[in-house]
């Protein structure tokens, strides 16, 4: 006897995100319900894609995008790894017209993703359509302010000789996804993998600072972790505040005796971490404090200093 319906198992239902009315899709801005690929699309079967996410702020009628043209050149670059090349200021743009079409009237975040949009069935790069889309979405905090419990993974962060991991693949996010669900389901918030050589690498899709006798310390690019847009503005922004900084591989027994831990990304921006495992924090952390007023008043457009990283659009 055949079987006509599959019963799929029980779940529960989740309320869709409030997107931005207007996607890009196929070289055209198209009404977001209107984008649509067909399930027989490659980059659905085989993570054949990389991807963006991009923060942007509304202040007194203006969008304010952080650092769009660091994450145009990283999207251009990653799409390299694709055999597509599509220009930093070409991204640049579209994003732009992207923002001024939606009008979007709180903080939003931004999602360009490069695809292989062919339909086939051969994991290839070569000989395949590929395209690019954007959607967007409304996004206040992504992460609690006050901070998040992190355990360590039992799942590894990939190498860099197995999958370019200088690109922002969507294939590395499926230890990323294995590894903060493992976290959640096991009473805690976040994740925090290792690399292959048992180094602490990074958190499930974020970078990781700690800060031991006044040092700033955070995993160097030998050790598997994405290149962080928001890591790189840390840095420079700990520069400028006379914070030491020093780049350089983690023992997994520093996390548990450091005196702060915080989280960075773009979403994320910087959070702080309560606990790893069993082991509390100091709940005083005056670093991370100060890292991330300064990010975020940054962002605000209310630091002089660092217009330059702020792409600002009418809406």
């Amino acid at each position: 006897m055949s079987i006509t319906t599959l019963q799929r198992p029980a779940e529960a239902k989740f309320a869709a995100p409030n997107f931005l009315p207007t996607a890009y899709f196929r070289n055209q801005f198209v009404p977001f319900d209107q984008a649509q690929i067909s399930i027989a699309t490659h980059a659905l079967h085989y993570g054949t894609a990389v991807l963006g996410g991009i923060r942007g702020f509304i202040i007194d009628g203006e969008a304010l995008i952080f650092r769009l043209e660091a994450h145009c050149q990283r999207l251009s670059n990653s799409a390299k790894f694709m055999g597509y090349h599509l220009s930093r200021d070409a991204l640049q743009a579209t994003l732009i017209e992207f923002v001024q079409r939606n009008q979007p009237a709180t903080a939003f975040y931004l999602r360009p993703l490069i695809y292989t949009s062919g339909l086939g069935v051969a994991p290839r790069f070569h000989q395949v359509e590929k395209d690019l889309l954007i959607y967007g979405v409304p996004m206040g905090d992504y992460l609690a302010r006050n901070g998040v419990r992190c355990r360590i993974s039992s799942w590894a962060r990939q190498e860099d000789r197995s999958q370019p991991l200088r690109g922002k693949t969507t294939a590395a996010y499926i230890a990323s996804a294995l590894a903060k669900t493992e976290a959640v389901e096991s009473g805690f918030d976040e994740a925090i993998l290792m690399n292959s050589q048992g180094k602490v690498s990074e958190a499930s899709a974020m970078n990781l600072f700690l800060v031991r006798n006044g040092q700033l310390i955070t995993p160097s690019f030998d050790q598997d972790i994405l290149e962080g847009i928001t890591r790189d503005s840390i840095l420079t922004i700990a520069e400028n505040l006379d914070i030491p900084v020093i780049e350089r591989p983690v023992d997994k027994s520093e996390l548990f005796i450091a005196d702060e831990i915080f989280l960075s990304g773009t979403a994320a921006q910087i959070t702080p971490v309560l606990s790893i495992e069993n082991y509390d924090l100091p709940s005083m952390q005056p670093i991370t404090h100060q890292l991330r007023e300064s990010l975020q008043s940054i962002m605000l457009g209310k630091e002089p200093h660092y217009n330059s990283w702020l792409t600002r659009v009418n809406v």
